[in-house]
């Protein structure tokens, strides 16, 4: 281990002691086992770690100088394997429970259509609770758990907004969002995504929470064409929420999707099957997404986004979050 490295390791093992000690307090006091831990708090150490009980998941960057890692695949490994080593003296967690995947540059990702690509088969899983709510996640297989954290204020919302409503989840992924949805009493929650395996977490995610869902309300379908069938056979709902990937090329999409170019057309799609006086939950985690307002005149529209962030994202780039009611 060069000096270097060793520096590097005792900056990360005193930060995540530190957030630790600070974090574990809140995350009893609001009923939750998974928090973030760290988000490349130390610019020279830019990993991404989640607390899942006693596991730990997250990414490391590339990118990183090779003043940093060395310009080999050794090199990367011993600075990996240090900083492994400096969580599990903070955490007292193994590293056969450390689960770290390389990101690359999200557009890269999202382009080359590896996004959800299963990228092992170790199946390591474990459940997050939140308040009286649980979501399966498995920290070995995909680039993401299964589970974004971020959303945790948001799932709290949904659930006292759902109540008596009809629920319509897009690009529902895991469909934690419609969890939140039926646990809150709400009387229809239709999940629609491309994916079947996140189709069939999304079951496993209602079976968890003693939840039984109507038949046919998970929804294999490309959600662009979902809005248009459902506005020709004049379906709608009171809730809409429509958290689409920044970019997507899936080969089970027609065309491709940009957000940046495309998301006026898809708010407006999505307002022609909104109830009157219900509300539009649209979403962006593109860096630096602002909505145009100007672009939807005499609509009331809310900016959630500081009001979503919780104290383990404090400080953080945050998702974009509005509410949109006609």
């Amino acid at each position: 281990m060069t000096d270097k490295t060793q520096y590097q390791a005792e900056l990360l093992y005193n930060r995540l002691v530190k957030r630790f000690r600070h974090l574990k307090k809140w995350a009893r006091r609001i009923g939750t086992n998974a928090f973030r831990l760290y988000d490349r708090d130390i610019p020279e150490i830019p990993l991404v770690l989640d607390l899942y009980g006693d596991a730990l998941a997250g990414a490391y960057y590339q990118g990183r100088g090779k003043e940093d890692s060395g310009d080999n695949d050794q090199d990367r490994e011993n600075w990996l394997h240090a900083m492994k080593a400096a969580m599990n003296r903070a955490l007292d967690i193994g590293e056969e429970h450390i689960f770290l995947k390389e990101r690359q540059r999200k557009r890269q990702r999202q382009e080359r259509g590896n996004q959800y690509t299963r990228i092992s088969g170790q199946g390591f899983y474990r459940d997050v609770i939140e308040g009286d709510m649980k979501f399966r996640v498995n920290l070995s297989d995909y680039l993401d758990t299964g589970l974004f954290l971020d959303s945790r204020k948001k799932r709290a919302l949904i659930k006292n907004e759902g109540a008596g409503k009809r629920l319509l989840n897009l690009f529902a992924y895991t469909c934690s969002l419609s969890v939140a949805a039926a646990k809150g009493g709400a009387i229809q929650v239709d999940s629609v995504d491309l994916s079947n395996t996140y189709l069939d977490w999304g079951k496993l995610n209602f079976a968890l929470n003693g939840l039984k869902p109507e038949p046919g309300s998970f929804i294999r379908a490309d959600a662009l064409e979902f809005i248009s069938q459902a506005a020709k056979r004049r379906n709608s709902w009171d809730i809409i929420i429509l958290d689409p990937p920044s970019f997507s090329n899936s080969k089970k999409m027609r065309g491709f999707l940009d957000i940046r170019r495309d998301y006026q057309r898809l708010i407006e799609d999505c307002l022609s099957i909104l109830n009157p006086g219900g509300s539009l939950w649209f979403s962006s985690n593109a860096r630096a997404f602002s909505l145009g307002e100007e672009n939807f005149p005499g609509l009331n529209i809310k900016n959630m986004g500081k009001e979503l962030v919780d104290e383990d994202f404090r400080g953080k780039r945050n998702p974009a979050c509005y509410i949109i009611k006609i």
